[in-house]
């Protein structure tokens, strides 16, 4: 009877690690509530040498994506995303990066090495590898993405590396894309 009561034991410490893993996971927010239909926040940027304000964009399908070049789920999904620019780019569709680095040469080695072919933006107000932009989204790690609709309103969020070329999520951009 000893070994059975030793397995019971084990098997129930088991459960409940796993269940603590579970809510501990980053993407897991517990009672956070649905960002879906809330207006995306504005908020100034500089692309190309060019002001700019997020708004510039209504009428487009934006898909928002905070990252950083020090992340290696960033580094991992930005080919995806530069295939996901091309398929979007011709029905009104853009990636907006918004890059948490403190270092432009960085940045700029990371553009270039990379190929990145959609919109970046580097928060130039970036401290401690936390962009503020991303804080006032409720960004708390990297990559997160939000997809805002043509009316500038918060479709969905994407926690985490997502692989944006996929049948799946190209199907999914098909259908936001259709709507007007």
């Amino acid at each position: 009877m000893g070994i059975v009561r030793k397995i019971a034991v084990w098997g129930v410490v088991a459960a409940a690690l796993g269940v603590l893993l579970l809510f501990a996971m980053p993407s897991y927010r517990q009672g956070e509530a649905s960002i879906a239909g809330k207006t995306a926040e504005d908020f100034p940027l500089e692309i190309a040498g060019k002001r700019a304000h997020l708004t510039d964009y209504k009428g487009k399908v934006v898909v928002l994506n905070f990252w950083a070049t020090w992340c290696p789920p960033c580094v991992e999904e930005t080919p995806a995303l530069n295939h996901l620019q091309k398929y979007i780019e011709a029905r009104d569709g853009v990636i907006l990066g918004v890059a948490a680095d403190e270092d432009p040469a960085a940045y700029e080695k990371f553009l270039r090495d990379q190929g990145v072919i959609f919109l970046t933006y580097r928060d130039p107000s970036t401290k401690e590898n936390h962009s503020p932009i991303a804080l006032e989204y409720g960004t708390s790690m990297y990559p997160e993405t939000y997809v805002i609709d043509r009316h500038g309103k918060i479709a969905r969020k994407f926690i985490g590396l997502q692989q944006w070329d996929s049948p799946d999520m190209l199907s999914y951009f098909d259908s936001i894309l259709g709507q007007t």
